[in-house]
């Protein structure tokens, strides 16, 4: 179990401070709305009413013990960063900021946040990638240099392993998952010698440019 501080109970962070508890992790959330805190209270371990700009506040809710904090605080860029600075300081593993700008997550990388998040931007990549492709069933951006995207098997694929087809070296993709959509089975690293069928669909990894070449094929 980690020990999670989630800063800022907006609709991001309040829905993934709640997902993180589900999944049994010690989440401990701050934000200085009483209705929001209140809202969240039952739904993780701790819900403070406070601002976690404040290194006091930090300590005493247990920063120093955390493995884990996501700053959330919206447009606050000054709330943001000084809650950084103060996690920094406690020694806190990793660091993510869900940031609003490009000179936003340039700040927050530059003081040595883990990760910037850009929530809107990648739903909006995703969504873009999907209504364009005409294939895709899903598709998540993770970075500027790696994705994410479930689609159906190509006919060029149906029939054959993985083995066969070499799409890490023929497309710089991997295929890490297999669902079989007629028994609702997803099948995590699939067995290489297995032969692709229509009905499967493939989580494929790997650069943008490459997953959006293979969801050219026909």
């Amino acid at each position: 179990m980690k020990r999670i501080i989630v800063v800022g109970l907006g609709n991001f962070g309040a829905s993934l401070a709640a997902r993180l508890h589900e999944l049994g992790q010690d989440v401990i959330c701050l934000d200085p709305r009483h209705e929001v805190v209140d809202a969240i209270g039952p739904k993780v371990s701790r819900a403070v009413v406070a601002d976690a700009t404040q290194r006091a506040v930090l300590e005493e809710v247990g920063a120093r013990q955390a493995d884990v904090a996501i700053i959330s605080t919206g447009d606050n860029l000054s709330a943001s960063i000084l809650t950084l600075l103060a996690l920094k300081d406690f020694g806190v593993g990793q660091i993510f900021v869900k940031v609003r700008s490009d000179d936003h997550a340039r700040i927050a990388d530059a003081l040595g946040a883990t990760e910037s998040i850009f929530p809107e931007r990648e739903s909006a990549l995703g969504l873009a990638s999907r209504l364009t492709s005409g294939k895709l069933l899903q598709y998540v951006q993770l970075g500027a240099e790696f994705g994410l995207q479930e689609m159906p098997v190509p006919n060029a694929w149906n029939g054959k392993s993985l083995r066969e087809l070499a799409l890490p070296q023929r497309y710089r993709v991997n295929v890490v998952a297999v669902h079989d959509m007629l028994t609702d089975r997803m099948i995590p690293i699939p067995e290489p010698d297995r032969p692709l069928t229509q009905s499967d669909t493939l989580l494929v990894a790997g650069e943008p440019s490459a997953l959006e070449r293979i969801t050219k094929l026909r």
